[in-house]
């Protein structure tokens, strides 16, 4: 049989709820000896973290420790390396006690020193577009005993927790990464669950088990390989076949539409799907004459579809988006649909006749071929029609790998561009503030000083996240106003996994980063 498994994440995205189909949330009959094959069409750009704020994230979480983390059904941090708490009532001065007899997979010792150094050379390495950008509030990091670590802060923070979260904070050994420059001998040592056993570029990595491993996860396997597709096609056939056990990432809606399908070669498959907090928007370059004009962006914000757009590539596996704050996070909004409603020709025209434009505008779309799924050429296609058949705009579409792509951007190099973020916590402020300033992850400045100088400060003083929504909402106001930004649509989070194939439902986090130990193989179903 086929088995559809539906989840909901609530506000969090913590609280998780069966809706259908058999299940696959027992653990009855498992066993940690048998290896699980992940396929994904999502393969690291790096393996230091101190390069990290992508995809790479997704191998880091199991093989590296952060100081915190999100356990199984958090929303908020908790213990990984260490026990941590603000020691003051700004929110200035945040601690850590590093947990007894942690080791490095080559022995060495894990302690206060090991973990400063890990942040320390993220400041000064300072990759461009890398972690470096969410550390601004950090001061300086200060070791008081052999266990204790103290985080001083130049401004309140209270983000800074959920900051420590990210797998870009992982903690490496100092023996093994240079303090001034990135490691780059294509290894990784960590503490986490998993060691790196391998790794074949565009291929596979192997990871197993760490035996001397000290931390919350609950190894449900004893090893995983990961396979990387280059395309979502070759992903599903594999396992189909059985060559691959598990999905991540990449599956096509129509794909997704065809798993649920109870034909005969989806038998012994299961396809569980939660509300993401990934979206996907337009960033339009400042720098650029074209996109520089706020006509010409409002323009675009008037004619875009997104209910078509969700319909047309998506097939109901994606849904509208209108403010950069999804769904499922506090603070969400409906912004645009607010001040622009439904798609209208008359009121884009009016708006580009107003500012003295009379002829087609024409604007090169940039987009990556290789990050965020097979669909993507697919959305940017259905965009550049919307546009076109209101013979206001006359689009060029220009598709790169990302990391070609990352390095244009970062160069100013595109008009327009489509863009993908995958949350570093589930708090608002992560859905506006990486966006806004002259250095930003946009690689575009997007200065706006009531945002950046009082809204976001205001908030951080606060440990009470839901008491700030309010700064978070004026926040979207004017990012609509702005519409440097333009949101499409959010995702949901799809896994397909063969029937014998148990604890998809508990393995991605609040990052959506899978947390691979939750994974395990029944014996009987």
């Amino acid at each position: 049989m086929f088995n559809r498994t539906s989840l909901q994440a609530a506000a969090a995205l913590a609280s998780i709820s069966l809706l259908s189909g058999c299940s696959m949330f027992s653990d009855s009959g498992t066993t940690a000896e048998q290896r699980i094959v992940v396929g994904t069409t999502s393969s690291p750009t790096t393996f230091d973290p101190a390069a990290a704020w992508d995809n790479s994230w997704e191998l880091f979480r199991n093989v590296f420790q952060t100081l915190v983390a999100y356990p199984t059904g958090s929303a908020v941090p908790k213990p990984d390396a260490a026990d941590c708490q603000f020691k003051d009532s700004e929110s200035r001065l945040f601690e850590c006690r590093v947990h007894d007899g942690l080791t490095f997979s080559n022995g060495h010792k894990l302690d206060a020193a090991a973990v400063k150094y890990s942040i320390d050379r993220i400041r000064t390495i300072d990759v461009e577009g890398g972690p470096n950008g969410m550390l601004g509030s950090l001061d300086k990091v200060e070791v008081t005993d052999a266990n204790t670590v103290l985080f001083r802060l130049n401004k309140p923070d209270a983000t800074f927790p959920f900051i420590l979260t990210t797998p870009a904070m992982s903690i490496v050994d100092p023996a093994e990464y240079p303090a001034d420059k990135l490691r780059e001998d294509g290894k990784i040592t960590g503490s986490g669950p998993y060691v790196l056993d391998s790794y074949k570029e565009g291929d596979r990595a192997e990871l197993t088990g760490y035996a001397n491993y000290k931390g919350f996860a609950d190894r449900k396997n004893n090893g995983v390989t990961i396979k990387y597709f280059k395309e979502s096609e070759p992903m599903v056939a594999a396992l189909r076949k059985k060559e691959i056990d598990i999905t991540y990432r990449g599956l096509t809606a129509a794909e997704v539409v065809d798993l649920e399908d109870r034909k005969p070669e989806n038998k012994g498959l299961q396809l569980v799907d939660s509300t993401g907090s990934d979206i996907r928007y337009l960033v339009f370059n400042s720098k650029d004459a074209t996109a520089a004009k706020l006509p010409v962006r409002r323009a675009i914000a008037q004619l875009v579809d997104r209910d078509r757009l969700v319909s047309t590539v998506f097939q109901g596996t994606a849904e509208p988006l209108y403010s950069m704050v999804p769904k499922g996070i506090a603070g969400h909004t409906t912004k645009f649909f607010d001040r622009f409603g439904g798609p209208d020709k008359g009121k884009a025209e009016a708006i580009l006749r107003d500012a003295g434009i009379t002829e087609p505008v024409s604007l090169d779309f940039w987009y990556a071929t290789d990050r965020y799924g097979s669909s993507t050429a697919a959305e940017f296609a259905e965009l550049k029609k919307q546009l076109e058949e209101s013979k206001l705009f006359k689009i060029t579409l220009h598709g790169k790998p990302w990391k070609e792509l990352q390095a244009g951007f970062q160069r100013a190099e595109y008009p327009v561009f489509g863009r993908g973020w995958f949350p570093d916590f589930p708090d608002p402020d992560n859905f506006v503030a990486p966006f806004i300033g002259q250095e930003n992850v946009l690689g575009t400045p997007y200065v706006n000083s009531r945002i950046s100088d009082e809204l976001i400060p205001q908030s951080r003083r606060n440990t009470d996240r839901a008491a700030v929504t309010g700064k978070f909402v004026e926040a979207q106001e004017i990012m609509v106003r702005d519409v440097r930004l333009l949101p499409l649509w959010q995702g949901k989070l799809y896994i397909a996994a063969s029937e014998d194939i148990g604890g998809g439902e508990r393995a991605l986090d609040p990052q959506t980063v899978m947390q691979l130990w939750e994974l395990n193989r029944r014996t009987s179903w």
